[in-house]
């Protein structure tokens, strides 16, 4: 049986094995397991009950991350997503003055598009029109928005309302235990330990917690309590308010939000064939959209693939043992979702800049000196922590690329799809200017 499960998992072919995979999807849980209370923690500001969304979001996680893992077999695992959830909570709800029982029917109904396009190949085709170039540009600044992230959350980088970003308070207790973090796990990593991610995460929570900078306040909830969201999307008003104005836009953010963490969690765990193509990617596409039909189900907003997957792939993680192992968690958490809620973002901060610092790399593989590739792939890589957005980065490379091989007289050279697909990202933009 077990060898028979390596078989189907390839761990031959991608040169893993079982320790390898269990750590690497314990890595890939303890870095986003923060999501177990700051999504119900949003989604409370809608209306929402805060513990039923804390039962949802471990069970769409785990949704989600089981179906990656088991049918479409990579290392990516899934949760509802930041931003999107933000969306929901923020501009649908309050802003537009709707229940969350609507929006909630808004979200099914993108997961429902999403299914239907992926099964059709259409999102397939999106994939496949991206140019290559730009592959390695969404993987280089994906990292770079990682890193942000963990400078952010760490207290090395802190706004400024002059500069925008300035350096922190570095003799900060909290900043102070985030460098330790980051010192150990790069010293793990250049000494080659196995499982210097989740070894450096666990000894800065252990550290925080005998320093008394890691506090543990209890949280009970019971799972029956879900039946306060499950079940309760409102989908015939959902239809009513006007297809595009909603379901499209969590569509649209969904749709290339997983285009851009696919290509650099794929990019990084080397799962690109010779053609630049990932085998199985419409069950990685059907995976995602289907953890986002059940979220609405259970009671949360959308899921997606999560790129904190990375620090996964990066401790080793190659094949759909990974997911697993990450979807389990989750389902452990429904029961002790208060013992997870101890590992603060100042543990996990250490290993988001070194994720960002690996995944850096891949702008060697661009063709810096020429500039119809170089100009929309720096522009990708800058615009997606900038921005603080992938599918924004994404659309600013896309449509800089279309118009420079446009203006370069090479306009025969781009399909007919990637007209298509700049001239939506520019309505989109269009649309953003005018909210």
């Amino acid at each position: 049986m077990r060898r028979r499960l390596e078989r189907y998992f390839e761990f031959d072919s991608l040169k893993t094995n079982w320790r390898t995979e269990i750590l690497a999807g314990m890595t890939t849980f303890v870095t986003m397991s923060y999501i177990i209370f700051v999504n119900p923690s949003i989604l409370r500001d809608a209306g929402m009950p805060f513990t039923p969304v804390v039962a949802a979001t471990c069970l769409s996680a785990a949704f989600g991350s089981l179906l990656m893992g088991a049918w479409a077999r990579y290392p990516i695992a899934l949760a509802p997503g930041m931003g999107l959830n933000a969306y929901f909570a923020y501009v649908v709800v309050k802003g537009m003055g709707l229940s969350w029982e609507v929006a909630l029917g808004a979200v099914f109904l993108s997961g429902a598009l999403f299914v239907a396009l992926a099964m059709a190949g259409v999102i397939r085709r999106i994939l496949a029109s991206i140019p290559t170039e730009l592959y390695s540009s969404i993987a280089a600044g994906i990292g770079l928005l990682l890193a942000l992230i963990g400078f952010r959350n760490s207290g090395i980088i802190v706004p400024d309302a002059s500069t925008t970003v300035a350096l922190g308070n570095l003799r900060a207790p909290n900043t102070l235990l985030a460098i330790f973090g980051l010192l150990l796990i790069a010293a793990l990593l250049a000494w080659r330990v196995k499982g210097a991610m989740l070894i450096g995460i666990l000894a800065t929570v252990a550290l925080g917690a005998a320093t008394g900078l890691v506090h543990w306040t209890p949280q009970t909830y019971r799972f029956s309590g879900i039946s306060a969201t499950a079940l309760r999307l409102d989908l015939p008003r959902a239809l009513g308010l006007g297809f595009v104005e909603i379901v499209f836009v969590f569509f649209f953010i969904d749709v290339f939000d997983n285009v851009g963490t696919l290509v650099a969690v794929g990019r990084k765990a080397r799962l690109f064939d010779d053609a630049s193509r990932i085998p199985r990617v419409n069950r990685i596409l059907i995976s995602d959209a289907s953890a986002t039909i059940a979220g609405s189900l259970a009671g949360t907003s959308t899921v997606v693939n999560y790129i904190e997957s990375a620090a996964g792939v990066v401790a080793g993680g190659r094949s759909g043992v990974t997911s697993i192992v990450t979807g389990l968690l989750f389902l452990a958490a429904l029961f002790v979702a208060p013992v997870f809620g101890v590992i603060p973002s100042t543990a996990t901060a250490p290993a988001l800049i070194i994720v960002g610092c690996l995944m850096i790399s891949h702008i060697s593989e661009i063709r810096w000196d020429e500039p119809v590739v170089a100009i929309p792939a720096f522009l990708t890589m800058t615009a997606i922590p900038l921005s603080f957005s992938i599918a924004n980065g994404i659309a600013f490379g896309f449509t800089a690329y279309t118009l420079l091989k446009i203006l370069h007289g090479e306009y025969r050279q781009v399909g007919w799809l990637v007209y298509v697909l700049t001239a939506l990202f520019i309505l989109r933009f269009v649309y953003l200017g005018s909210t």
